[in-house]
């Protein structure tokens, strides 16, 4: 699903050069939950960030699919983006004057599907995870897991390769983080690839990988034994 070949990284400060990736090597199979973890300014979220064709590394290779993305331009990597790749944000990224439905349906709109298709997809998304009876609230109306159900919703509507989210329980409280945890575990189950960036330890621990950063590299990549399983029906 994803290879990365001596990946580097480096930020220009004035003279100062800063590198946020040391020759990164990674692979991510197909169907994987993966947790990426690191202090601030480790470089798990250049990492994201590149994964998610929202930047370039300045050497190495990255492979998704089977396809040298480092080698597409920028309408490439947007289509890329839409199509093959679903994000979830710490800060859910919903506009505020759309309902949920209306927010779902934007990456498809983008796509340029027809409105009675967006409109099904939409709201089987939003059935999945658990937010058929709020379809038609705004933002403001929900809870922040409600929010982030939408977000995650929002992320699964193209049927994309693979779903990155971005600290996805940072601005959650326990209850509603366990909540999401069980839905990543869902799609998870389903057949969904997950790369997780999370900088809480019990968070990651719901996930099946581990790949800690540290000043640009990485330090240990291990399996999960036991993942910790949310009880029941997250949904």
């Amino acid at each position: 699903m994803i290879k990365v070949e001596s990946l580097n990284k480096i930020y220009e400060n004035g003279r100062i050069q800063v590198a946020a990736l040391k020759n990164i090597n990674l692979t991510v199979s197909q169907g994987e939950f993966v947790a990426i973890m690191g202090a601030s300014g480790s470089g798990k979220s250049t990492l994201m960030n590149i994964l998610g064709c929202l930047d370039r590394a300045n050497s190495g290779k990255y492979f998704l699919e089977q396809v040298d993305v480092s080698s597409l331009n920028d309408d490439e990597l947007a289509k890329i983006r839409n199509l093959k790749i679903g994000f979830v944000f710490q800060a859910f990224n919903l506009l505020p004057k759309l309902t949920a439905l209306e927010n779902v349906e934007l990456p498809m709109i983008y796509a340029g599907a027809k409105h009675k298709e967006r409109r099904e997809k939409a709201l089987a998304a939003l059935d999945k995870v658990g937010l058929s009876d709020r379809v038609l609230h705004l933002p403001n109306e929900l809870s922040g897991g409600q929010k982030q159900r939408v977000a995650i919703a929002r992320a699964l509507v193209n049927s994309p390769s693979i779903l990155l989210a971005d600290e996805p329980t940072g601005n959650l409280d326990s209850k509603s983080s366990e909540e999401i945890m069980g839905i990543f575990q869902k799609l998870n189950d389903e057949g969904v690839t997950i790369v997780m960036v999370t900088h809480e330890p019990e968070i990651a621990h719901h996930t099946k990988r581990i790949v800690t950063f540290k000043d640009g590299e990485i330090i240990t990549d291990k399996f999960v034994d036991n993942p910790i399983r949310v009880g029941g029906d997250a949904l």
